[in-house]
C-alpha cells in the first residue's frame, strides 16, 4: 500500500499540475508494491504511467508542431521571439511575498471585466528585480501559461542600433504589436536600456531609447502585460519606477525553499536519509537555478557511480562545486 506521504505527494502534484512529480511518485509506489511481492499491482501501475506519459508526449509534440501563435514576421522579425514552454505556478518555488503578488496579478487579470465596471484596471506593467537564477523569467512564463497568453521576448540586441532614430522606430513597432496582440511581453536584462540618464557610461543612443521607452510605456493603454526584468535595479533610471504598476523583488531561496527545490529534483530517489539541515545550510547563498543544477549533478553521480543511492555527501559535494563557480 502507498504510504500516507506518497498519497499526499500524489494529490499535491495533481493539484499543482506537476506531471513529472506525479509520475515519479506513482513509480515509487509501484516499486514499493513490487518489494512487498505485489508484482501484478506494481506492473499495472507502471504500465498506466508509461501509457499516460506516451499520450502526453504525443500531445506535446503535436502542440509544438502546430503552435497557436507563430513567430513574428516582416519588420518585427528578429525583434520579438515567441516561446512555447509552459510553466505553471505550482512548479515555482518562490517566497511567500512574491507568490502572493503574482497571484494578485493573475486574479486581477482574470477579473478585469469586473474591475472595469468600477473604473479600475488590473496590474499589467510589472518590473521583476533580483539576482540571476531566482525565477524572474520562469515567473513570466508562468503568468503567460496561467493566463493562456503568448509570451514574447524582446530581443534587445536587435532593438538597439548605432543609427540615431532607428531604435525608437523599432520600439514603436513593438508597442504597436503590444496594442494589437494581447500577450505577455518580456524585456529581459532591462538595465541594458534602462540605465540612469547622465550616468558615467551614458551613451547617446541608449538615452534616446530610454526616453522613447518612458513615453511609449506611459502612453500604452493596451490589455497586454509588459514585464521588465533586471538583475541590477540600482542601475535603472528612477523615472522608470513610477511607470510600472508593481515592482516585485525576487530573492535567493531560504532553507525551506532550498529543501523544496532539492526534493522536487529527487522524486525518483529515496531521499529520506538526507541530513536536510546540513544540505540546506550549505546551499544558502545559491540561486534557485544553481540549487536545481547541483541537485541534478548529484542525481547523475548517484545513477552512474553509486547504484542509484543518493546521499547527503553527494548533494553537498555538488553544492560546493556550484559555490566554487561563483
Amino acid at each position: 500500500m502507498a504510504t500516507a506521504e506518497q498519497i499526499k505527494a500524489l494529490l499535491r502534484s495533481h493539484a499543482d499540475r506537476n506531471d513529472q512529480r506525479f509520475y515519479a511518485t506513482a513509480l515509487q509506489v509501484a516499486a514499493q508494491e513490487a518489494r512487498q511481492g505485489h508484482h501484478k499491482l506494481a506492473s499495472d501501475i507502471k504500465d498506466m504511467v508509461e501509457k499516460s506519459q506516451s499520450a502526453r508526449s504525443l500531445g506535446a509534440i503535436q502542440s509544438k508542431t502546430t503552435p497557436l501563435t507563430t513567430q513574428p514576421k516582416g519588420d518585427l522579425q528578429g525583434l520579438l521571439e515567441i516561446t512555447h514552454v509552459p510553466v505553471h505556478m505550482g512548479e515555482l518555488v518562490l517566497g511567500d511575498d512574491v507568490k502572493e503578488r503574482l497571484d494578485r496579478v493573475l486574479l486581477e487579470q482574470r477579473q478585469k471585466d469586473r474591475l472595469a465596471k468600477f473604473g479600475l484596471f488590473p496590474r499589467r506593467k510589472l518590473m521583476f528585480t533580483g539576482p540571476p537564477g531566482t525565477g524572474k523569467t520562469m515567473s513570466a512564463s508562468a503568468l503567460s501559461t496561467e493566463l493562456k497568453l503568448p509570451l514574447y521576448k524582446i530581443v534587445l540586441d536587435s532593438l538597439i542600433t548605432r543609427f540615431m532614430g532607428e531604435t525608437a522606430a523599432k520600439l514603436r513597432l513593438i508597442f504597436d504589436h503590444i496594442k494589437q496582440t494581447r500577450a505577455v511581453y518580456l524585456f529581459d536584462e532591462f538595465d541594458a536600456i534602462g540605465t540612469q540618464r547622465g550616468s558615467q557610461n551614458d551613451v547617446g543612443e541608449i538615452r534616446r531609447v530610454l526616453n522613447s521607452f518612458l513615453i511609449f510605456v506611459e502612453q500604452d493603454d493596451s490589455e497586454s502585460i509588459i514585464l521588465a526584468c533586471t538583475n541590477h535595479p540600482e542601475l535603472l533610471d528612477k523615472a522608470l519606477y513610477r511607470r510600472f504598476d508593481d515592482i516585485i523583488k525576487f530573492d535567493k531561496p531560504n532553507e525551506n525553499q532550498i529543501r523544496q527545490l532539492v526534493e522536487s529534483r529527487l522524486t525518483m530517489f529515496d531521499a529520506r536519509d538526507l541530513e536536510w539541515s546540513h544540505v540546506t545550510s550549505e546551499a544558502i547563498g545559491l540561486s534557485a537555478a544553481d540549487i536545481t543544477r547541483a541537485t541534478e549533478d548529484a542525481a547523475k553521480d548517484a545513477i552512474l557511480h553509486f547504484n542509484n543511492k543518493i546521499t547527503t555527501a553527494l548533494v553537498v559535494k555538488a553544492i560546493h562545486q556550484r559555490h566554487n563557480l561563483k
